[in-house]
C-alpha cells in the first residue's frame, strides 16, 4: 500500500472519531493546569497535530482571550474541526492551518503555548522539542503527550513492537533528560489512564470498523489497516502496565 492510499484510509477510519488518539478532556484540563499560565491572558497558542480538535476545543473553552491555531496535515480533519469551532462559538478564537509540523509559518518566539497530544512522534520527540523551542517565547510552555515506558526492561514482545514502530520510546526519566538538555525546565508530568486509551480511543475505533470494512468490501488495503489497528489495541490490552502516554509540561528556559 502506498503512503497516499494508507493516509486516505486512515483519515476515513478516524475522521468521525471524537479523538484520533488516546486522551480525554480531563487529561487536557490537568495538563493545562500544570502550565501555570494565566488563562485570562491574550495568549498565542498552537495545537500541533490537532486532528478533529478534541483538545483544541477544550483549550478554547478555558483560554477565553487566547488566539489558537489548530494545525494538522489532513484537511479532512480540519474541515470537521471548522464545523465544531463554528458550532461552539469559537470562530473568533480559533483558526485552522493545514501544514506539516516540520514546516510551520510561525515566526520565532511568537508563541506562549505549544500543545500536542499524541502527535510529536511524527517528528520524533527530540527533533520536535528542538524545532518547536524556536517558536516559543522565553518562558513559553510546551505541553505534549508522548509514548513512554512505565517501567524499564519491558517484555520482549511489546519491546520489539514499539522499537519497530517508534524507536524513540523511552522511560519518563529519559524523556525528561532530553527536555532538560534541550533547554526546557519540567513543570509537570503524569501518565494517561487506561480509560483514555480504551474507552476514549480503541473502543470507538472498533465501533467504526464494521461500517468501514463494509464500505471497502474485498479491499485488501482496508483489511490490512484494520488488522494493524486491532493488533495495536490488543497489545495495549495485554501490556498496559508497561506503556502509556506520558504528558510532559515544560517551560522554555530561554
Amino acid at each position: 500500500m502506498d503512503d497516499a492510499a494508507l493516509f486516505a484510509l486512515l483519515v476515513e477510519l478516524h475522521r468521525d472519531g471524537e479523538r484520533q488518539g488516546p486522551g480525554s478532556e480531563k487529561d487536557t484540563l490537568r495538563a493545562l493546569a500544570l502550565t501555570q499560565l494565566d488563562t485570562s491572558a491574550a495568549l498565542q497558542v498552537a495545537d500541533m497535530g490537532c486532528g478533529t480538535g478534541a483538545s483544541t476545543l477544550v483549550l478554547a473553552s478555558q483560554l477565553k482571550n487566547a488566539h489558537i491555531t489548530a494545525v494538522d496535515l489532513f484537511p479532512d480533519f480540519l474541515d470537521i474541526l471548522s464545523q465544531r469551532i463554528s458550532a461552539g462559538g469559537y470562530s473568533e478564537q480559533v483558526e485552522t492551518l493545514a501544514a506539516s509540523m516540520d514546516a510551520l509559518p510561525f515566526t520565532e518566539a511568537s508563541l506562549d503555548l505549544i500543545w500536542s497530544e499524541g502527535a510529536i512522534y511524527n517528528m520524533g520527540f527530540a527533533k520536535g522539542i528542538e524545532a518547536w523551542k524556536t517558536l516559543l517565547r522565553p518562558g513559553g510552555v510546551l505541553a505534549v503527550s508522548e509514548i513512554t515506558w512505565l517501567h524499564p526492561d519491558p517484555p520482549k514482545e511489546i519491546q520489539r513492537y514499539w522499537h519497530h514502530e517508534y524507536p524513540e520510546i523511552a522511560t519518563a526519566s529519559e524523556k525528561i533528560a532530553i527536555l532538560e538538555r534541550g533547554g526546557y525546565d519540567l513543570m509537570g508530568y503524569f501518565v494517561l489512564p487506561s480509560t483514555s486509551w480504551i474507552q476514549n480511543y480503541y473502543k470507538p475505533t472498533e465501533d467504526r470498523i464494521p461500517a468501514f470494512l463494509q464500505r471497502h468490501a474485498g479491499q485488501l488495503d482496508a483489511e490490512d489497516l484494520v488488522k494493524v489497528e486491532r493488533q495495536e489495541a490488543d497489545l495495549y490490552q495485554r501490556f498496559q502496565d508497561w506503556f502509556s502516554y506520558g504528558f510532559y509540561i515544560a517551560r522554555n528556559r530561554g
